[in-house]
């Protein structure tokens, strides 16, 4: 991992594709470290989860590549490596676990990021109904230890459909319900680095498994 922040750090400061193009062979070992640590996370977390068992690295690593077409900033490279392990892949928009590399921004997640609105809506549905299970969860000592807030994205008043004095209101506000853990470089480049992600995701597991029985409503 040391040498894949190595790049990144060479890519952050020279993001253009001559660069690029120069330096195409340490993309692609990076690439293949990258690979190769998603595809022993699979088989790690299939022991507890065996909904990712069946997954091919290929349908977890994000693509380097941006889509500049609609955007201002036309820097062509993405400057993080990311995985996300899930039932169905990366594009499922399933509930999964999140592995991000870049240099001074390395960390984990798990739960779903920015869910469309009709999977957002089951998820509340459920949570209106069943949110003193989700509070034992996140508020279990050893999870709340490692993930203490989950990701602020909220709104300010009460969706749509939900009374503002609901008894969950505050749980039915989240955009997205996940959360995430920054990680030291010292960890990602440390010898028990496999290890720890896969204790975080161990940690993260029954928040998934909560959600999968939101969206199965």
């Amino acid at each position: 991992m040391e040498k894949v922040l190595g790049f990144l750090k060479q890519l952050a400061e020279n993001n253009n594709r001559e660069w690029f193009n120069d330096n195409r062979k340490w993309y692609e070992e990076s690439k293949e470290k990258v690979i190769f640590l998603t595809d022993v996370l699979i088989n790690e977390i299939g022991e507890f989860d065996p909904a990712v068992r069946v997954l091919l690295p290929k349908d977890c690593v994000f693509r380097i590549f941006r889509d500049v077409r609609f955007s201002k900033d036309k820097r062509p490279y993405k400057t993080n490596f990311g995985s996300f392990i899930c039932k169905g892949g990366r594009k499922s928009m399933n509930p999964g676990y999140y592995f991000h590399l870049e240099p001074g921004g390395c960390f984990v997640a798990g739960g779903i990021y920015m869910p469309p609105s009709p999977v957002l809506k089951s998820i509340r549905n459920y949570v209106a109904n069943h949110g003193d299970e989700l509070l034992d969860i996140i508020n279990e000592p050893d999870f709340k230890k490692e993930f203490p807030e989950m990701f602020d994205d909220k709104l300010k008043l009460a969706p749509k459909g939900f009374a503002k004095d609901h008894e969950h209101i505050e749980l039915l506000k989240y955009k997205s319900f996940i959360y995430s853990k920054t990680l030291g470089e010292n960890v990602v480049t440390g010898d028990n680095y496999i290890k720890q992600l896969v204790k975080f995701y161990e940690q993260l597991y029954p928040l998934n498994v909560y959600l999968y029985e939101a969206l199965a409503r």
